[in-house]
């Protein structure tokens, strides 16, 4: 974790001696009542709900910052090669070269190489912008889409480039017929494959450390408005479609790890049209049946979509679509980058929050109905493409030089987590000084010292939410309650807080408000008292300042000393290829059970497969035919684990209609004792169901034969190109019988397809010790003497997705 000291003022701390008894807490005096039970709702909330498009250094760093996003009109249109956006609508679409000390050296150094580079010393997930759109600039050269000279006089030029103009001309009306090639050149799924090679090569792959996500263009259906120079007419349900496909898969072959988020939508009006929609129907009002409609079989166009993208993976076996991205700026006048001077336009920034979760909230602006932005998605997305996760990488609810634009932010972030949102970016940054820039700190850095709000979301509820908000979260590293209160009426409020799930002990207080927008304050400690049984396990009654966001940590309750039970031995109620179904008898615990914990052992590797709250679940995302030995542990609500289960082994079934994949081996190699492996492989699909090579790997066994030797690989010959066959060599952490590591094979895109009841041409490999020792090959597993023409072996295994589906593991 990086910290960094920020402005934190000492308050006069609340000091005892000898023992402190707390009193119950008095009744409420004219705050709404808080509630919170750490039993229910209890969730995980993802880091990345904090992110920001384009924060600098010294601010994503003080924060930890967990994502930054690079995004934005501009970078529709970049060149990784030129380092050049094209500025579309935003400044007379004008290709505008990147500062850059060596432009000879690009792609190296390019700003997007710097934006990378940033965020690997922060510590940030990186996301980028590939282009959906099929054109980039040409090259460093100024041009700009609608010259003057060219095209006519406009309405309005760059005054330091008075030839490019706004293509509208001075009666109005816009210029048309103008040349893309003026500025771009036409790009596809080529140019975003060399793109991610430089890349992976620079910084691996998103699995290494390199860059973690791509989104899928920015705000696509609007692109006849913004980069109408190239695109001037609205992009159609099936191009967007398309593109996406394209584009998609294209990051899937160069980084299978890498995350995609589409489709980008600029707002509330992208959930229903496509841009071929809202460019006509601005024109002509058709909103009641827009063209585009019948494309999707009647159905709004975020549904239309992810039931396509879920279709693609269905037939491909590759998911192109991670996330369900969708931006968001409320509409109401003055919100959205608004001041923060207008007290009428601030009570109803603060009210429109609830656009993001309230289903009895009509938004109020001409969007008039109930949005419950966060739900929608998640809901959309599980009734059309399951496993999709959500996210909004642009939204800004204004006034974050404003205290009333912190309080605002703080209540989204609250939402975010709430929720269950898993991605979030702020568009545009705070300055470090901001208001805005404390509403992150509050959950990111309270302390100055790394202090976080929690990453378990607990049921937390206001009974008034327009007045007083309240979230909660417990804090995995070290079991303690926070709770964050935003104060949004303006006047000072005490209200009775009550709880569920931690039996008293001290709070910690920090505050952020009104009264001094320089720092964030520590407030005097809040004892938290035991209350009669029956009406909660404990509370306090707390007096909130106007216009403030209170922080309460709450360490791991010292009167808990006892573990909950080990919860019975799991009991299977149903296998799948992928999934086991269990359930257990329940633990016991003096203060609560507030979850379970699955934990899977595969091979020779344990992790944490699943969480419930009660004493069932279905365990996802398994392998075929593979055997997981699973244990189960309760957690109590102060944090306490206890010890695990009794284990049950179970294996799961054989994937229905995988194609059976089976490995050709030919030994090039005769002296079993040189310094060479050289085998030749083929692979052989015996079902008549065709098959991207790219999802394609094969495992050539072998002993390393002494020490620790690095290696080298050679491709020889290939069949589709060495050019589209990956290999490395992968060493064992515990060895295996007559193998110690193996020599991976996989192909890139360019290879093709692997027809039905068909074989793969020959691929002839090398592999070397780079210290140039002796190989003793007739102890590998995979080597065979009788093999003097391609025959069928068990001995290379063949895995599809990840997923042995050909020969046998030594």
């Amino acid at each position: 974790m990086r910290t960094r000291l920020l402005p934190l003022a000492a308050a006069t701390l609340l000091a005892t001696t000898g023992a402190f008894v707390a009193t119950p807490p008095a009744a409420a005096a004219d705050g709404p009542a808080l509630f919170v039970d750490l039993t229910n709702d209890r969730h995980p909330i993802s880091p990345h709900v904090y992110g920001m498009n384009f924060a600098d250094e010294a601010l994503a760093d003080e924060l930890d910052l967990p994502v930054r996003r690079w995004g934005g009109n501009a970078t529709t249109r970049y060149h990784y090669a030129y380092d050049t956006t094209n500025r579309a609508s935003d400044w007379f679409f004008e290709n505008i070269a990147e500062e850059n000390a060596d432009p000879a050296a690009l792609p190296d150094g390019s700003s997007t190489d710097e934006f990378v580079e940033q965020d690997r010393r922060t510590g940030t997930d990186s996301i980028l912008t590939l282009p959906l759109i099929g054109w980039a600039p040409k090259a460093r050269d100024g041009s700009c889409g609608f010259s003057v000279a060219k095209y006519g006089p406009q309405e309005r030029t760059d005054e330091w480039r008075p030839d490019c103009g706004n293509g509208v001309r001075p009666d109005g009306t816009p210029v048309t017929g103008n040349d893309p090639r003026d500025t771009s050149v036409p790009v596809g799924p080529e140019y975003v494959t060399a793109w991610l090679s430089h890349l992976t090569a620079k910084y691996g792959t998103a699995a290494e450390g390199g860059v973690k996500f791509y989104n899928l263009d920015n705000e696509p259906d609007i692109w006849h408005s913004t980069h109408r120079d190239v695109h001037p007419t609205g992009a159609s349900s099936a191009e967007l479609r398309d593109q996406a496909y394209a584009i998609g898969a294209a990051v899937k072959a160069a980084d299978p790890s890498a995350a995609t988020l589409g489709p980008v939508g600029w707002g509330w009006t992208s959930w229903d049209h496509s841009g071929l929609d809202q460019e006509t129907c601005g024109r002509t009002g058709c909103w009641a049946n827009p063209p585009d409609r019948p494309a999707r079989d009647g159905l709004p166009f975020t549904t239309w979509y992810l039931r396509q993208m879920r279709d693609y993976e269905q037939a491909h076996g590759v998911r192109v679509l991670d996330y369900f991205d969708m931006h968001f700026y409320p509409q109401a006048s003055g919100v959205a980058f608004g001041s923060g001077t207008d007290p009428a336009t601030n009570a109803l920034r603060l009210r429109s929050t609830r656009a993001l979760w309230d289903p009895s909230y009509v938004d109020e602006s001409w969007i008039n109905t109930q949005v419950r932005l966060v739900p929608r998605m998640r809901e959309l997305v599980a009734a059309n493409y399951p496993g999709t996760k959500t996210a909004i990488t642009e939204y800004n609810w204004g006034a974050l030089g404003h205290i009333n634009g912190a309080l605002t932010q703080a209540d989204v972030l609250g939402i975010f987590g709430r929720e269950g949102l898993d991605l979030a970016t702020l568009w545009a940054p705070p300055a470090a000084g901001e208001p805005g820039a404390y509403a992150f700190r509050m959950y990111r850095n309270y302390d100055g010292s790394g202090g976080r709000f929690g990453d378990v979301n607990v049921r937390a509820t206001s009974a008034d939410q327009e007045k007083l908000s309240v979230y909660g979260a417990e804090r995995t590293a070290d079991g303690a309650l926070t709770l964050m209160v935003v104060n949004k009426s303006g006047t000072e409020l005490t209200s009775q807080l009550r709880m569920f799930g931690r039996r008293g002990g001290t709070a910690q207080v920090y505050r952020y408000g009104a009264a001094d927008l320089t720092a964030i304050t520590r407030a005097p400690d809040q004892p938290v008292a035991l209350m009669p049984s029956g009406a909660a396990d404990a509370g306090f009654t707390h007096t909130y300042p106007a216009d403030s966001v209170t922080l309460f940590v709450l360490p791991r309750s010292p009167v808990d000393s006892q573990p909950p039970t080990a919860p019975g031995q799991p009991q299977v109620t149903g296998v799948t290829d992928t999934s086991v179904g269990l359930r257990w008898a329940p633990s016991t615990d003096d203060v609560g059970v507030t979850g379970y914990d699955v934990w899977a052992q595969h091979t020779d590797v344990v992790y944490k497969a699943a969480t419930s709250t009660g004493p069932s679940v279905t365990v996802t995302g398994l392998n075929p035919a593979g055997e997981y030995r699973f244990t189960v542990r309760a957690r109590d609500a102060a944090g306490r684990e206890s010890p695990p289960s009794p284990a049950v082994t179970v294996v799961t079934a054989q994937r229905p209609g995988g194609p059976p994949l089976v490995a050709q081996y030919l030994n090039l190699d005769w002296a079993p004792t040189d310094g060479l492996i050289r085998p030749g492989l083929r692979l052989a699909n015996t079902t008549t169901t065709p098959i991207a090579l790219s999802r394609l790997k094969l495992r050539y066994w072998f002993t390393r034969d002494g020490g620790a030797p690095s290696f080298q690989t050679w491709c020889d010959s290939a069949a589709v190109g060495c050019g589209a066959v990956t290999r490395r060599v992968v060493t064992l952490a515990t060895p295996r019988p007559r193998a110690d590591a193996y020599l991976e094979v996989g192909f890139t895109g360019a290879a093709g397809i692997l027809g039905g009841s068909s074989v793969t041409g020959p691929v002839q490999l090398r592999v070397a010790k780079r210290d140039q020792s002796a190989f003793t090959e007739s102890n590998d597993y995979s080597w065979s003497p009788n093999a003097p023409s391609y025959a069928n072996t068990a001995r290379v295994t063949v895995y599809l997705d990840g997923v042995r589906v050909g020969g046998t593991e030594p």
